[in-house]
């Protein structure tokens, strides 16, 4: 049962206030408030905790709760929505970072993920044409939303802010982001990094056609391979085990296009266990960066 003291407070919380009410507001108002504050802050929750690497699937009282045990990491994973072939679903990179962040997340430990950046910088009034399309934003904006994310998750109680992302154009951007927040506050009481290595397709190439032994017909450095589009193995594994209908695989198997610079889709079984092999390869490089990065701090 809430008491009056916390009733009152609660109200005035509540209430909507002109800045001319908020400047007149008592010390014991405002004492109120903070109390009221406080005391929800330490009400104890009433259900069973539900399980998540997600932020946004936690309610308020679970996060509070995980941020206090120790889940003080948070990873910003960046993506977009690009022009990739007749093949792709344009938001290829965000199918990507749903798989790449509970990967890396369980494999760092103590951390959690936020909500996903779905859209990426470019020139928003550029009319769409074969080479690209959008929603974007300006490069400016881009900043200021991750450097807003990287600030706001300081706020809630995360000490280590990270930022991956899954598309060069956001490289620029993420390191903009962090390093303003660093400069800001110092490191203390949060430090802000851009791991470059999460963007590692070249490493992930040579991974596929050096370790694994499967010749796909794509230089290491490329941005397309011998079908001359934006499109490539790794990719297209990490979709398949997400969703195949991302890489439309029934309806290019029909087409007699089940295949991407030399290399069979078939069976969808196998492309979806390559796509596994990359993600645990990704993360890999992901987290002896970050580990890296944080020896340096120490």
């Amino acid at each position: 049962m809430k008491t009056p003291l916390l009733l009152a407070a609660l109200l005035l919380v509540a209430t909507p206030l002109t800045a001319q009410q908020r400047r007149q507001l008592t010390p014991e108002e405002i004492a109120a408030r903070e109390a009221a504050r406080q005391e929800a802050m330490n009400e104890p929750r009433p259900i069973e905790a539900f399980e998540s690497l997600w932020i946004e699937e936690l309610t308020w009282m679970e996060l509070r709760d995980a941020i206090r045990a120790g889940k003080t990491t948070a990873i910003v994973l960046t993506g977009g929505v690009e022009s990739n072939g007749p093949h792709l679903a344009s938001g290829k990179h965000n199918y990507s970072n749903r798989l790449m962040g509970p990967s890396v997340a369980e494999a760092l430990g103590n951390t959690l993920i936020a909500p996903l950046v779905t859209l990426e910088p470019g020139n928003p009034g550029r009319d769409v044409m074969p080479g690209n399309t959008g929603p974007m934003v300006s490069q400016e904006t881009y900043i200021a939303w991750l450097t807003d994310i990287g600030d706001s998750l300081r706020s809630m109680g995360f000490t280590e802010v990270y930022y991956l992302g899954d598309s060069g154009g956001n490289l620029r951007g993420m390191q903009a982001a962090a390093d303003a927040l660093n400069e800001r506050y110092g490191g203390e009481p949060a430090v802000f990094h851009h791991v470059p290595e999460f963007y590692n397709h070249t490493l992930v190439r040579q991974y596929i056609q050096e370790e694994l032994g499967i010749p796909e017909q794509m230089e290491y450095q490329a941005s397309s391979g011998s079908d001359g589009i934006h499109e490539e193995l790794s990719i297209d594994a990490i979709m398949s085990v997400i969703d195949p209908t991302s890489i439309r695989y029934e309806q290019r198997v029909a087409a007699g296009r089940g295949t991407i610079n030399g290399i069979s889709l078939e069976p969808l079984a196998e492309t979806q266990e390559l796509g596994r092999k990359i993600i645990a390869y990704r993360t890999q490089l992901t987290v002896e960066a970050i580990e890296a990065f944080r020896a340096s701090m120490r």
